[in-house]
């Protein structure tokens, strides 16, 4: 790597690759499967905890809580995902994903782990432990 290369320069390279990444998912799965790169993050939080509320989904994801609120009504509408009130506790909904979910959820993963392969496959597996070490070590110090 070059020796003049600057912070600022490092940063705005793994924002321009996380950038385009992302683009490429998001073209991938809404030509595949009809959904969108957020659409595929909530998918994942939702499997993990029916009961997160979208506040929360947004806070996990980073991204604004009418984003969030948007999209999850997208998901319901083309039967993604089903929201139910929570028989424990009327006041809380749980939202799963329907059988139609599930399925696109695993097309999905399988869909971006070929475009991960194509992205990163051809690196030796010392090379590619290198790279995650290093944006580890920087992912726990934000």
């Amino acid at each position: 790597m070059n020796q003049d290369l600057g912070l600022s320069s490092i940063v705005d390279i793994i924002e321009r690759l996380a950038f385009r990444i992302e683009r490429q998912s998001d073209q991938i799965l809404l030509e595949q499967l009809g959904i969108g790169f957020s659409q595929y993050k909530i998918l994942h939080v939702l499997e993990a905890n029916p009961r997160f509320k979208q506040k929360q989904i947004a806070k996990i994801l980073g991204q604004t809580e009418a984003s969030v609120s948007r999209q999850m009504k997208l998901m319901r509408i083309s039967g993604v995902i089903v929201s139910t009130i929570n028989p424990d506790h009327r006041r809380e909904h749980l939202t799963t994903l329907t059988v139609k979910g599930i399925k696109i959820r695993d097309a999905a993963n399988n869909s971006l782990q070929k475009l991960h392969t194509s992205i990163i496959g051809e690196m030796s597996d010392k090379k590619q432990r290198r790279i995650e070490e290093t944006l580890m070590s920087l992912y726990v110090k934000i």
